[in-house]
């Protein structure tokens, strides 16, 4: 990337932005956002009255720079390249969708933003999946508990196992009781999800699970659980979340 050196400097960490400029009001800049360089101008950065972005680089805000005297902002770079191909030409991002979306939201590039949350990939997560979670009584929760159990487990173990128990509705929580009763007695821990009021069946709530600890960096799988302990007709209640280790 070309440097600026023929031009003035950029101002030194904690002066304000320079207030003048070209006549055309827009001058060039250098930008170092987490490491990665861009080239735009001011005009762009400032195209969203209101915006993070905008306020960051109006004539009172406070400007930091690197080494190289490019103005600094200390957030993922990868991710600011859709960003600005927004603010230039309105053009969507077509890969990292949740990323730049969390990087819109901090910038409060709202425009953005909203057509963001209309993309199947947010639309998906935020209205679909996490509208269910949030019906799923002490979701979060069980997360944390169930790997606790499992780093519990994982002494000198190449892999642990978390017995879960899942149950739609009010009837399933009835007709398991016995069988949780009987795992108590053996001092079995049980990580019990549900029941909840949402059309998302018993797997759906399993996969969301998986899916939700994987996103911690763990690998770990599903089984259905069938020791002798329980009856047959327990089995579609209880499974075991296997966590792999090493």
């Amino acid at each position: 990337m070309m440097s600026l050196s023929s031009g003035p400097r950029s101002p030194r960490p904690s002066q304000p932005f320079p207030s003048t400029g070209p006549s055309a009001g827009s001058p060039v800049l250098e930008l170092n956002v987490g490491g990665e360089l861009y080239t735009t101008t001011v005009g762009t950065l400032r195209k969203l009255p209101g915006s993070k972005l905008a306020e960051m680089f109006s004539s009172s805000a406070k400007a930091y720079t690197d080494a190289e005297g490019r103005f600094f902002i200390d957030r993922p770079g990868t991710y600011f390249g859709p960003i600005l191909d927004y603010l230039r030409s309105e053009r969507l991002p077509t890969h990292h969708i949740l990323e730049v979306y969390r990087e819109a939201q901090f910038y409060e590039i709202k425009p953005l933003v909203k057509l963001l949350e209309d993309t199947p990939q947010i639309f998906g997560e935020q209205v679909a999946r996490r509208q269910f979670l949030l019906r799923v009584p002490g979701y979060s929760e069980n997360l944390e508990l169930m790997v606790r159990l499992a780093r519990a487990e994982a002494v000198a173990a190449r892999s642990s196992a978390v017995l879960v128990c899942v149950v739609r509705t009010e009837e399933d929580a009835v007709l398991c009781a016995d069988a949780l009763r009987v795992l108590e007695a053996e001092k079995r821990s049980v990580v019990k999800f549900g029941p909840w009021k949402a059309a998302p069946q018993v797997k759906d709530l399993l996969d969301c699970v998986k899916m939700d600890i994987t996103a911690q960096g763990y690998q770990v799988h599903y089984e259905q659980f069938s020791e002798r302990t329980l009856r047959a007709k327990h089995f579609g209640y209880f499974y075991t979340f296997v966590f792999i280790w090493w």
